[in-house]
């Protein structure tokens, strides 16, 4: 019933930037907390960052201070401004909302495609 595409992904160099975003459409009766995750080749995925509707925050260590996670909730929309870009950053990296779609009965987590970035040296 949630639909969540992302776009905004490619290649950067080294200290460049990049911005996510991922909006989520369909039947829509509410939207909690929504974030970004990543997973790089032989590695679990992991949260990245996440923000709830009210904007409070959370990231992973290593991202801290290098990337900010905001979102508008009248167009049901999360970003992952992405700056100071490493070679370590680079995965695929997913799109996630806890919400509520028209036939659910309480809150899921919904997932969009992923979308690769990928930082060069």
């Amino acid at each position: 019933q949630v639909q969540l595409v992302e776009s905004g992904g490619g290649l950067v160099q080294a200290g460049g930037s990049l911005r996510l975003s991922c909006r989520a459409s369909g039947i829509i009766y509410s939207i909690n907390a929504m974030g970004w995750y990543r997973q790089a080749p032989g590695k679990e995925r992991e949260l990245v960052a996440a923000v709830t509707r009210g904007g409070t925050t959370d990231y992973l260590d290593s991202v801290k201070g290098r990337f900010t996670c905001s979102r508008d909730n009248a167009r049901n929309t999360v970003y992952l401004q992405m700056n100071s870009l490493k070679p370590e950053d680079t995965a695929v990296y997913y799109c996630n909302a806890n919400a509520r779609g028209l036939y659910d009965t309480s809150s899921r987590d919904y997932w969009g495609q992923g979308t690769q970035v990928a930082v060069s040296s």
